[in-house]
């Protein structure tokens, strides 16, 4: 019997959302949740925007100790991961924990701890030797990213496979597309996978500040994520997390569950090219875009929606642009188009899970979400965008799609369970 992944539950937090209803609240309506910086004073750095979670983690249901214990990336992850599994109404203690998982992404770890202590260590950069006695206990937990992902399998009790994925922008689908490879396999019958960045600090903002990545359009922070228009120049940097609980499709069936979306088809490629600079040809993406579909055993015109990567950069809106045309055909021109970031800024490895769960929740409201602040149409990028405004259509099928720093390309195929035949 072919063993099937499906998601069965998913939590989020968000900027502007925490929880699933209000993240698709948020995207359904179109509301941006981009700001001013407020976790510090921006004022010195080039962009000074970004989309901040309304996220404390004892309110949020962590202790005392594990909030200190805890860089934000991993707070993130733990209560995202509660509230997926809430959501799905699996009980663990019934399970075998060997055959429980955890894969989660994450594009930078533990940024905000790691800049806070060397600041300590350091007495605020004036010892080149830095003074180790000053060091909180949990320094090393900073270090190693593989560190949340140990939180996760210790909250959920995981004796199965555990790992982090880390690959830049595209961690939250890889982490993902790894998870339901395992499933498939036979490795575990249930993952809880996603991923989780909490990286708008200092450190972060001077690094896109000096390759011009991010914008520096700061008077109007709501209006400052514009994939695919004619002004846009450079994304808003975000943070959150998505997590899912992926189960093989017959454990679920045994508990009566059909879930949210099948992820009946991941792949990956890189460009071997540059490690900002992509080709204007879109051929990396659209391989794995073909990969993903053939696994996926689906053809271009079953596609009901792409979920696009859309950062708002020149070269990456062009670049996908083209590499969706080239593996969907003449049915790229026929297939609403939208970016999420538009709404919720870049959170750079998180954002891939984001969007499939954006993406599950597309299909289970029959509702393509929009690209908000898309007002001047760029000739170069000229597919249905699904500007400003969410577009009601039934929805089997998805396309995501995420392009990451270092080349990365990678692409997984979303389809509804029933269709699926779940």
């Amino acid at each position: 019997m072919t063993r099937r992944a499906v998601i069965t539950g998913i939590g989020v937090l968000a900027p502007g959302a925490t929880g699933t209803k209000s993240f698709w609240d948020l995207l359904a309506s179109g509301r941006t949740a981009t700001r001013r910086i407020s976790f510090f004073d921006p004022t010195p750095f080039r962009s000074q925007v970004a989309a901040e979670c309304d996220f404390d983690p004892i309110r949020d249901g962590l202790s005392h100790q594990q909030a200190r214990r805890m860089d934000r990336a991993a707070q993130f992850a733990v209560v995202g991961t509660r509230k997926a599994l809430a959501d799905s109404e699996l009980d663990l203690a019934v399970g075998d924990p060997s055959r429980l998982g955890v894969v989660i992404g994450s594009a930078v770890g533990a940024t905000m701890s790691l800049e806070r202590e060397y600041v300590v260590v350091s007495d605020g950069g004036a010892k080149w030797l830095v003074d180790e006695d000053h060091a909180v206990p949990h320094l090393f937990d900073y270090l190693v990213p593989s560190s949340i992902a140990r939180e996760v399998a210790w909250e959920v009790g995981a004796e199965g496979p555990v790992s982090l994925v880390s690959t830049g922008c595209t961690s939250g689908l890889d982490a993902v597309g790894r998870a339901a490879e395992l499933v498939t396999e036979g490795a575990a019958d249930v993952m809880i996978c996603g991923a989780t960045d909490a990286p708008i600090s200092p450190i972060t903002m001077a690094c896109f500040d000096a390759i011009k990545a991010t914008t520096p359009r700061n008077g109007d922070p709501a209006t400052a994520s514009r994939p695919f228009d004619r002004t846009r120049n450079g994304f808003v940097l975000g943070e959150g997390c998505a997590v899912f609980v992926l189960e093989e499709v017959g454990h679920a069936r045994r508990r009566g569950v059909t879930g949210y979306a099948e992820v009946s088809g991941f792949a990956s490629r890189a460009n071997a090219y540059h490690m900002t600079g992509l080709r204007s040809d879109g051929v990396e993406m659209a391989e794995a875009i073909r990969a993903a579909l053939a696994q996926a055993r689906t053809r271009p015109t079953e596609v009901d929606y792409v979920n696009a990567h859309g950062s708002g950069t020149k070269q990456n809106d062009r670049h996908e642009t083209a590499a969706v045309k080239r593996s969907l055909g003449e049915h790229a021109y026929a297939t609403p188009v939208s970016s999420i970031k538009s709404m919720i800024g870049h959170s750079l490895g998180a954002i891939g899970s984001l969007e499939i769960a954006a993406c599950a929740l597309a299909m289970e409201h029959s509702l393509v979400p929009p690209t908000a602040n898309l007002h001047e149409p760029d000739p170069e990028c000229d597919l249905d965008y699904t500007p400003l405004r969410a577009r009601e259509r039934r929805v089997d099928t998805v396309l995501s799609v995420g392009s990451g720093f270092g080349g990365f390309q990678s692409a997984m195929v979303l389809r509804r369970p029933d269709r699926a035949g779940t």
